[in-house]
């Protein structure tokens, strides 16, 4: 079998080169460049992250090629960025990062010559008849078997469907994901026992686009600022500035710059260039049960009737937690979800995730929308 594997300098794709080395398989490998030349801030920690992927190489003799995929990812993915962020909405660029550049760009430029793409994420491949099992959804949850569905990995808390929760069939039916089965702390073992460079490297956070200046600078860049008033939504009451809606998301708490907190942004008024909050850990103005999902996207395939509501479990944000609650889809094809329990922070722009009813199984996804 033909295998690129996307190599990152992290820990966690180190060691699906070693299970595949385990397994007989030899990847070539890539490590794929996306911070931007010509621009210090904008680079990212490259350099750092190239020397341990060629440590990588060197350990189990496999070639390594960098892949340029600058333009693309600024093209595509800071473009998609900055454009919800201007309209007010929160985005989510990893999530446009894998489809759109790790398994879209890549594909185009180098992907296409190879039967599987292999990385370190934390999900999983379901074929044929695994999906069936659930069985609280036997009526209105149907999936054909002879194909790829995208799986959940065991460890809730490093479980990141949700990131590839706008990949399409064709990408999913590639994929390959040997940490499927582990836990974070399994594959952290297994580096150290097998002395692999990153074995004791930290996770990498944040946007890589971002290298080494914070969200508000880059923002700050494109859209620059512009005074506003922070008002308390319950009385009307003027208890602060911003310097543009921009920089700001509902369900935000920190970095606001008020005191006797915590407050926390629950509306934006665009037009005026408002931003309202509300004050308490309990208020139930942060919370809410029901939203929209506008465009969604099913991974592999459509799984319900065409009308209906269903019992889904679902996320609205990166947690370690997926939510119960239910699906409505009208005739003309809106999607609605109805929550079971109160959700803080529910921010329009946002993915919308959607699974099966035992949380095995993730569907497809779309832009939260109130």
């Amino acid at each position: 079998m033909n295998i690129a594997l996307l190599l990152s300098g992290g820990v966690d794709s180190a060691v699906a080169t070693h299970l595949l080395m385990e397994r007989g398989l030899r990847p070539d490998l890539f490590y794929i460049k996306i911070g931007m030349d010509g621009d210090e801030d904008l680079t990212c920690t490259a350099e750092e992250d190239l020397e341990i992927c060629q440590a990588v190489a060197h350990r189990y003799g496999l070639p390594l090629q960098t892949i340029d995929l600058q333009k693309e990812y600024w093209d595509r993915v800071v473009s998609y960025t900055m454009e919800h962020v201007r309209r007010g909405l929160t985005p989510n660029p990893d999530v446009m990062c894998n489809r759109l550049v790790k398994f879209g760009a890549f594909e185009e430029k180098v992907g296409h010559q190879y039967d599987r793409i292999c990385t370190g994420h934390y999900a999983r491949c379901i074929r044929d008849n695994e999906v069936f099992c659930d069985s609280r959804a036997s009526e209105t949850f149907d999936l054909s078997s002879h194909h790829v569905w995208l799986g959940t990995a065991p460890d809730p808390v490093k479980d990141q469907t949700d990131f590839l929760a706008q990949l399409d069939s064709r990408q999913v039916e590639k994929i390959m994901l040997p940490l499927g089965g582990l836990k974070k702390d399994e594959v952290r073992q297994i580096a150290l026992d097998n002395r692999l460079a990153p074995a004791r490297r930290k996770d990498s956070q944040g946007i890589c686009f971002l290298g080494k200046i914070n969200y508000n600078d880059f923002v700050r860049r494109f859209l620059g600022e512009r005074k506003g008033d922070v008002l308390e939504i319950e009385t009307g009451k003027k208890i602060g500035e911003h310097n543009g809606y921009w920089f700001h998301t509902i369900g935000q708490r920190k970095g606001l710059g008020l005191g006797g907190g915590p407050w926390f942004v629950v509306k934006k008024d665009l037009n005026e260039n408002i931003l309202y909050v509300s004050h308490g850990y309990d208020n139930l103005l942060q919370y809410g049960r029901s939203f929209n999902l506008a465009g969604f996207h099913f991974i592999t395939g459509d799984p319900w009737p065409k009308e209906g509501t269903f019992d889904i479990t679902f996320k609205v944000r990166h947690t370690d937690r997926r939510r119960v609650g239910t699906l409505t889809r009208t005739a003309d094809n809106t999607f609605h979800i109805d929550g079971r329990d109160p959700i803080q922070g529910i921010a329009p722009g946002q993915f919308g995730v959607v699974y099966s009813p035992d949380g095995r199984v993730c569907i497809g996804s779309g832009e939260i929308s109130l």
